[in-house]
């Protein structure tokens, strides 16, 4: 198949482009390089990719540019570019807005022009709210800008596939990691302070627990999402185990090996308390099955950060 990227420069992006070239099929990358972090981040993450002839790029907005050409011809599209980040989205309505909201609509409304055949669109466990502990049932109830301009993107999606028929389904992502991960999220910050023998910084009691997913664990449920998951439905996509955010934190550091020090400040508003995905209907529906456990991805995320030291 050809499939449509959208973020693919980004951590799940790039990995998701790696593993449908490895499973056969053709990628067409999109991304803005908005600048949430730095672009010398997202070009090393296309390195492998650029040059395979099975792979093609564009720097587009999604928001303004041209998107109806790239998705014509296209048998699929996965929808993972998105402003990320709870603590910047209180701060930067405008931009969470454009790029969650409005770059999703006219998405949808370039495919909806050309009849794109199947869309899959990335969501985000932050619109359960501060809980997220059971099936897709639970209501949705986001405390943050982000979760919020995620959950209007959804009902986008949803709108299209009742209005238009639109073959369309959502993934609710809980709390990814492993190499690659997003430079401002916990366990990068975590990982790149321990090694360089610096203390850490946790936001909250660290009793807050995470249902992780590793990041080859979501690639391979996204991948048989394409033909598994149904038009109009939505999956919770998570790890096996949740994890407390001082036990991951004790993980880390004997990967590394080291003690931490550790500097407590107040919980941020919008960060969530728990997570714990069923992922019942996923695994009913596409076979999905996490496998791959909280502290073995942390030692697997370790190991590249010292690679990547490593090679620099």
């Amino acid at each position: 198949m050809r499939i449509v990227v959208t973020g693919a420069a980004g951590f799940i992006g790039s990995t998701l482009a790696e593993g449908l070239i490895a499973a056969g099929h053709d990628v067409v990358g999109i991304d803005a390089f908005v600048p949430y972090y730095p672009r010398e981040t997202k070009e090393s993450n296309l390195r492998g990719l650029r040059g395979d002839p099975r792979f093609e790029f564009h720097e587009l907005d999604l928001a303004r540019g041209d998107v109806a050409s790239i998705l014509d011809g296209a048998d699929a599209c996965i929808h993972l570019a998105a402003m990320p980040g709870l603590a910047q989205s209180w701060v930067d309505i405008d931009g969470y807005s454009n790029c969650n909201v409005v770059a999703t609509h006219r998405l949808l409304e370039a495919g909806r022009a050309v009849g794109l055949p199947r869309l899959l669109h990335a969501s985000t466990s932050s619109v359960y709210g501060t809980l997220a502990v059971g099936d897709e049932s639970m209501a949705t109830r986001p405390v943050s800008p982000y979760g919020a301009t995620k959950l209007a993107a959804e009902h986008l999606v949803l709108g299209a596939v009742e209005l238009f028929g639109m073959n369309a389904s959502i993934l609710r992502f809980f709390s990814l990691f492993g190499p690659r991960q997003r430079p401002d999220m916990a366990y990068h910050r975590f990982i790149e302070a321990l090694l360089d023998e610096r203390p850490i910084t946790v936001y909250g009691d660290g009793l807050q627990t995470r249902s992780n997913t590793f990041i080859t664990d979501a690639v391979a449920g996204t991948i048989r999402a394409l033909e598994g998951a149904r038009a109009g439905e939505i999956y919770n996509i998570g790890g096996g185990e949740s994890i407390a955010l001082n036990d991951a934190i004790t993980a880390i550091a004997e990967a590394v090996g080291t003690r931490p020090t550790i500097i407590r400040d107040a919980a941020r508003p919008g960060d969530q308390r728990h997570t714990a995905a069923n992922v019942g209907k996923a695994e009913r529906d596409f076979d999905f099955r996490p496998t791959v456990h909280p502290v073995d991805g942390l030692r697997r995320q370790v190991a590249w950060h010292r690679e990547r030291r490593a090679q620099t």
